[in-house]
């Protein structure tokens, strides 16, 4: 989480750093703060809350040297408070930090530091690392090799730090040097004209340059000026590798609409696009994947699947599991990747890995990568970041071209994976012993999807009127069979993020082994219930649900013919193939959170105690 910004440059740093955090507010927002070099000390303005509050504020108006940093901050250690907001400055006053991540031995660096008096305003991780680093730089007053002296204090530093940074550091000693430092939290360097900036996410970058450098675990920047050097932990120089980003900053701009997540739910179409764009064989029987980097040989030879992934990747990730099951006949098991490498998980030889990762900086992501790698596996990923560290390190993988999604709740992203997913299983299944026929059928509802998605979403007015009816409910139940399941865990996740409503999920038929004890006037259930070889199955289990007084809200199919008045309310979308059908029922979910989150008043894009991408454990 945590949004960082350094600058050094020609220009005030100020207001270059407060509009970077602004674009970086989706990683976190707890507090936000600035610290900038002046006349041989620091000034620094903090503030509880959001970055337009620090903006406003008199001090952030009055900064004016050109070598600063910045930080919206996500809480770990220590609470909500302007004290606990960074940056931190050492108690000796030479040393600026600010940091992303966890710090696993603070509290024995604390004490050690109590002891050569050093002192504390924080209760943070970071406050600590901040005055270790100044201890190293009072006590080494020159380089001992080569290198600058606030360098080689912070690479001293580090190697006494257990856990994840991503961190700028500033001294006034060193009035246009900046140090940057990454280990599990992402940082990337923009290469301007005479400037430099430093920042968590290009997001932050673009407005400035698009030309990047993608720092690796265990790499440190060192800026001077508009030069800059890259090494490692261990002194090797590291050559580096400069990128282009492919998108402009009109691209995460809000224009006319309310909130990013709305502008997001519309741009789904496009993304889907993008996502198919060049990915279907000349034939049109299969999609093919240019950057998997495993030979058809090897991969028909897989004997199964394993996903890893986290929160609304994990549910892509579990309707692709069915989708390649029931088209490849391929088994395949998807985990939590937050417990996959704690687990001693039995793995078959023969298995390919999948991680699923909007960002590509998930934490837990990266770490069940790292350990299938480790074990001998490859893994490939399916991720939105380019140049992200997922992307950079898995074997291989398939890129989203998604587009930024700036919404802390995702939409495009989500449905984005969903349509790789189906692409996969199509892939996997015309490799193995699916018929031509078949795979056209597949493909050619694959390339209908955008158009099933705009027709869908010209009913939000109608979905609008039905979550302003329900929005004043606490408790809400969803309700999905098959791939639909894992939709159905989608919506109540949406629903729990931006409206704090309680919800849960469940299979369809699992209601009567015990959630039905739920069931009551004030607790209404959303169905999932297109037509298909259960649909009786299911209407069966609304008829319960009916029966108790549970209010129901139905999400069907045009093919479908529900019993008269069991459903107290209806969204009908188009039908389709099964194979795209979780990217239609997904957006009638997304609409009903939104309309219900704004009916509540909540804050749709920046939901209480959730960040954008989770950088920590």
């Amino acid at each position: 989480m945590c949004g960082i910004v350094g600058y050094v440059g020609k220009s005030k740093a100020a207001p270059i750093i407060l509009e970077g955090l602004k674009r970086l507010e989706y990683r976190g927002y707890d507090s936000a703060g600035v610290a900038v070099l002046e006349d041989d000390a620091f000034t620094v303005a903090k503030k509880r809350g959001r970055v337009d509050e620090l903006t406003k504020s008199t001090r952030a108006q009055t900064l004016t040297g050109s070598c600063g940093i910045g930080h919206t901050r996500w809480a770990t250690h220590g609470g909500v408070t302007d004290a606990n907001a960074h940056p931190h400055v050492s108690s000796d006053g030479k040393i600026a930090l600010i940091h992303n991540g966890v710090i696993e031995n603070f509290a024995a660096i604390r004490k050690f530091l109590l002891s050569k008096d050093y002192s504390f305003k924080s209760e943070t991780d970071t406050e600590v690392l901040c005055n270790l680093i100044a201890y190293h730089f009072a006590k080494e007053p020159e380089s001992t090799t080569g290198g600058s002296r606030l360098l080689e204090s912070v690479r001293r530093t580090l190697s006494h730090v257990e856990g994840t940074y991503g961190i700028c550091v500033l001294c006034v000693d060193c009035p246009r040097e900046l140090i940057a430092a990454r280990q599990g939290s992402p940082l990337i360097l923009g290469v301007g004209k005479k400037e430099l900036v430093i920042a968590s996410d290009v997001a932050a970058l673009v407005s400035r340059t698009q030309n990047v450098v993608y720092l690796n675990d265990g790499e440190l920047v060192a800026i001077n000026d508009d030069e800059f050097e890259i090494s490692t932990l261990d002194q090797a120089d590291v050559s580096p590798v400069i990128d282009q980003v492919t998108w402009t900053i009109e691209d995460s701009e809000l224009g006319e609409n309310p909130h990013y997540m709305l502008k997001e739910i519309f741009e789904q179409p496009e993304a889907l696009e993008n996502a198919m764009r060049g990915r279907f064989s000349a034939d049109g029987s299969t999609s093919v994947f240019g950057g998997l980097n495993i030979s058809v040989q090897d991969l028909r030879g897989m004997g199964r699947l394993m996903i890893c992934a986290c929160g609304t990747a994990l549910h892509a990730g579990m309707v692709t599991e069915y989708l390649v099951e029931r088209f490849a006949r391929l088994p395949v098991e998807c985990d939590h990747a937050s417990e996959f490498r704690y687990r001693n998980t039995p793995l078959f030889a023969k298995t390919l890995f999948f991680v699923f990762s909007q960002s590509g900086e998930t934490i837990d992501t990266l770490a069940a990568m790292r350990e299938a790698q480790r074990k001998g596996f490859q893994v490939l990923a399916i991720n939105n970041g380019v140049g992200s560290t997922i992307a950079r390190e898995a074997n291989g993988g398939i890129y989203q071209h998604a587009g930024p999604e700036i919404g802390v709740a995702s939409t495009k992203a989500f449905t984005s994976q969903l349509i790789i997913g189906a692409m996969l299983a199509l892939h996997l299944g015309r490799i193995r012993d699916m018929s031509f026929r078949d795979g056209t059928e597949i493909v050619s509802a694959l390339k209908g999807v955008p158009d099933l998605v705009r027709a869908t979403l010209k009913q939000a007015a109608h979905i609008k009127a039905i979550a302003q009816k329900y929005a004043g409910f606490n408790d809400m139940l969803f309700l999905g069979r098959l791939e639909l399941f894992p939709i159905a865990l989608e919506g109540a996740l949406k629903l729990k993020e931006i409206s704090y409503i309680h919800a849960e999920a469940y299979p369809a038929a699992e209601m009567k082994h015990g959630p039905i004890a739920l069931i009551n006037e004030e607790c209404p259930s959303v169905f999932l219930v297109p037509q298909n070889e259960i649909f009786n199955k299911v209407v069966s289990s609304m008829q319960e649900i009916k029966a108790r007084g549970g209010p129901i809200i139905a999400i069907t199919t045009s093919d479908a013919e529900l019993p008269e008045g069991l459903a107290d309310d209806v969204i009908t979308i188009p039908a389709c193939h099964e194979a795209v059908l979780p990217i239609v029922a997904t957006i009638p979910l997304q609409l009903f959170s939104y309309y219900v989150a704004v009916e509540r008043g909540c804050d749709v894009d920046k939901p209480r105690n959730l960040a954008k991408s989770v950088t920590v454990e």
